[in-house]
């Protein structure tokens, strides 16, 4: 379907199946190479990064481990800059090369919160990786290790992004079309 209605809005095709499972075998490559004697534990951040870390999982080809946090900090179709821990870590990441997975970084804010909170937990060193980022609007705390696309300010569901809890399903990515 090139073009989709989730609620109220209108949703045009914007990134297709087969380009995003190709992006993340090439992610998936790259952290292999770069990580592949450090047996590292991937924090997939829920509910969006659930399809991403699934496909980047078994494209790996390293020992590693996964697990995931919950997080919440949109509402609607716009972040609301609060974030709320909802599901906490329970591994033991001392001394652990930890890469956070995740849907989506725009403002930052939620990366920000999350760095800030596991390096309490003293790991080794900490990695980020995203299937999106919105380098224009990202506030450049920290480097993004790995990403699959860099795409503009603009709202987007699908491939495990939501719109008010619904196209978390859709196998491709579409933007808003109002």
């Amino acid at each position: 379907m090139d073009k989709i209605r989730v609620h109220d809005k209108n949703f045009k095709l914007f990134i297709s199946n087969k380009e995003i499972e190709n992006r993340i075998k090439t992610l998936a490559n790259n952290i292999s190479k770069d990580l592949k004697d450090k047996n590292p534990l991937f924090l997939g951040i829920l509910n969006g990064s659930f399809m991403f870390a699934g496909e980047l999982f078994k494209n790996l080809d390293i020992d590693c481990g996964i697990s995931f946090l919950k997080l919440a900090s949109y509402d609607g179709t716009s972040s609301s800059g609060k974030i709320k821990r909802l599901i906490g870590l329970n591994e033991d990441i001392k001394d652990r090369t930890v890469v956070i997975l995740e849907d989506i970084i725009d403002t930052g804010i939620t990366i920000d919160n999350i760095v800030k909170q596991l390096k309490g937990y003293e790991p080794a060193e900490i990695k980020i990786a995203s299937l999106l980022i919105k380098s224009e609007v990202y506030n450049n705390l920290y480097k993004i290790d790995y990403f699959c696309f860099d795409i503009p300010n603009e709202f987007i569901i699908g491939y495990g992004l939501d719109y008010n809890g619904l196209g978390r399903n859709l196998k491709h990515i579409y933007k808003i079309s109002e």
